[in-house]
């Protein structure tokens, strides 16, 4: 079995340290390549580009409408998705706006990382008092740095519904029950959009689920790969 990450908005590789040993000792890992591509197509395409032959998709968060994408793109290539607190919905029009601010007042300052307000609304109430876990999550979007930033968040985010039918894979939609960027009803929809997806909640956690509640996440996505790497080797 092969699994790629696919990490979210202005969140790098590191996102996975917590689990990235637990997932390798189910199958080999691989990291996808979100280095270009101006729409979640684009970045599916490029994405594909260099990803194994055929693999399970898990996705955080922008990552996992990329990770939707490349299943619509290469079905026969896709045997499974992860979906960790995503959604199908578009940017809200108050969303898009506030990215565009931020990418505007780059113009004007020099790009020091997302800010601290704005990483402690993706985390738990209690995790966000939690300052190693905040300069954790600031390190990855400075380690990105400004280019990566403006791609991002000019990034249209377009809702894909109408489009969940299309996925046929086992999809299994994970969400955090103290998330404050995604509802519950957008983890609700998400999976009830698809034929063969199961929904999991993850209480204790915010938004950041695979820093904020590592073993949690391992506890519920091992034995589902694990699961569908057995199924494959019956056949």
């Amino acid at each position: 079995m092969n699994i790629l990450l696919i990490s979210g908005f202005m969140a790098s590789n590191s996102l996975w340290d917590d689990v990235v040993s637990d997932f390798a000792s189910i199958g080999a890992v691989t990291y996808a390549d979100l280095s270009e591509g101006n729409s979640i197509s684009e970045m599916a395409a490029k994405a594909l580009i260099s990803a194994p032959d055929k693999f399970v998709a898990v996705g955080f968060s922008m990552g996992g409408y990329i990770a939707r994408e490349m299943a619509r793109m290469a079905s026969h290539r896709t045997s499974g998705l992860v979906l960790i607190a995503t959604s199908a919905r578009s940017d809200t029009p108050e969303q898009a706006a506030a990215k565009a601010m931020a990418v505007n007042q780059l113009q004007v300052s020099q790009f020091a990382g997302l800010s601290r307000t704005t990483v402690k609304q993706s985390l738990s109430l209690k995790n966000a008092e939690n300052a190693a876990m905040v300069d954790r999550v600031r390190q990855m979007s400075i380690d990105l740095g400004r280019d990566a930033f403006i791609r991002q968040a000019l990034l249209r985010r377009q809702g894909d519904g109408d489009r969940l039918g299309e996925i046929h894979c086992p999809t299994l939609v994970i969400a955090a029950a103290e998330d404050r960027l995604r509802s519950r009803d957008e983890a609700e929809e998400l999976a009830a959009g698809m034929k063969n997806a199961q929904l999991v909640f993850i209480p204790k956690s915010g938004h950041m689920l695979p820093i904020e509640a590592p073993h949690a996440l391992i506890d519920v996505v091992v034995p589902w790969l694990t699961l569908r790497r057995d199924q494959h080797a019956r056949l």
